[in-house]
């Protein structure tokens, strides 16, 4: 898949990203581009407005990874940026071999992982792709996404629930930055895997689907997830903030093991309490993973 259209469309938000005034130019009064001009951003990386123009153009393949951070300190790039914008240049090259990718049709955990998973019993513990489907959980994940499980069809995905489920407004206090979240999520997976179809088909329901995401995903933002807080509206347990933490898969390149926490002895803790008896009396010991499922029901 050419991406010439996203190393383009990712370098010109990036430049209209940087005021002339954080990195030492005059601001003038004449500027008719926001941000940077083309021929600053090439001063500034030491290249000649010729050869970056052809980059920004989308002509990415070949370029050194030289070339590449000196772009990403010309514009000023974050790790998450900078990572994209290897990835982008990854992508572009044709030798390039495309990533091993799981999805829900396809994954089966390891009878192993599901033993770990099920080890977790004080709070959320699940797997998940860069496409945000939830691959596999312990019992109390199972019983937290349990609104991502009902939507009918489809295997249980953070993103479509997110954004096509009038339910996410009350499950997340505050949509807007787990909206901003979940896209910077997906933008940094294509950035990674352009050639993955099933990533594509989503990004087109969404954006087909919801005036909110295509917004969103316009913007090219891109980010990395691994650890923080969040405050939740559990329609079970009510309000819950927790922290998180995100492990990348040794073993499964591409895949996520993220696990919930509440601080000890807090109210949210108390909430997850009850949240686990519901989801024993519910659920019992054992969850079917999300492909399991679907070909279960199906």
């Amino acid at each position: 898949m050419d991406n010439r259209a996203e190393v383009r469309e990712f370098l010109i938000s990036r430049r209209a990203h940087v005021a002339p005034e954080q990195v030492g130019l005059p601001t003038g009064s004449n500027r008719r581009v926001k941000g940077l001009r083309r021929s600053e951003v090439a001063t500034l990386a030491g290249l000649s407005v010729e050869y970056y123009t052809r980059l920004e153009r989308g002509a990415i393949s070949g370029a050194s990874p030289q070339v590449l951070e000196s772009i990403a300190r010309a514009l000023n790039l974050d790790d998450a940026e900078r990572a994209h914008l290897f990835d982008l240049a990854h992508a572009a090259s044709p030798v390039a071999r495309p990533p091993r990718r799981r999805n829900a049709k396809s994954y089966v955990p390891h009878e192993s992982l599901q033993w770990a998973l099920d080890a977790v019993t004080a709070g959320p513990a699940f797997v998940r792709n860069g496409r945000l489907d939830l691959l596999a959980v312990n019992p109390l994940a199972r019983a937290f996404y349990k609104d991502c499980y009902d939507m009918p069809g489809q295997a249980p995905n953070i993103a479509r629930f997110t954004f096509l489920d009038d339910r996410a407004h009350e499950f997340y206090p505050d949509w807007d930055a787990f909206a901003e979240v979940t896209v910077s999520i997906l933008r940094t997976e294509a950035g990674r895997d352009p050639h993955n179809k099933e990533l594509h088909d989503l990004i087109g329901e969404l954006s087909t689907r919801s005036d909110e995401f295509r917004t969103r995903w316009g913007a090219h933002n891109v980010r990395h997830h691994g650890t923080g807080f969040k405050t939740f509206n559990h329609p079970i347990v009510g309000e819950m903030t927790l922290a998180y933490e995100g492990l990348e898969m040794a073993a499964e390149p591409g895949l996520t093991l993220t696990i919930y926490a509440a601080e000890p002895g807090s109210p949210s803790a108390e909430r997850l309490q009850l949240l686990s008896s519901w989801a024993a009396s519910e659920y019992g010991q054992g969850v079917q993973p999300a492909s399991e499922k679907t070909r279960t029901d199906s």
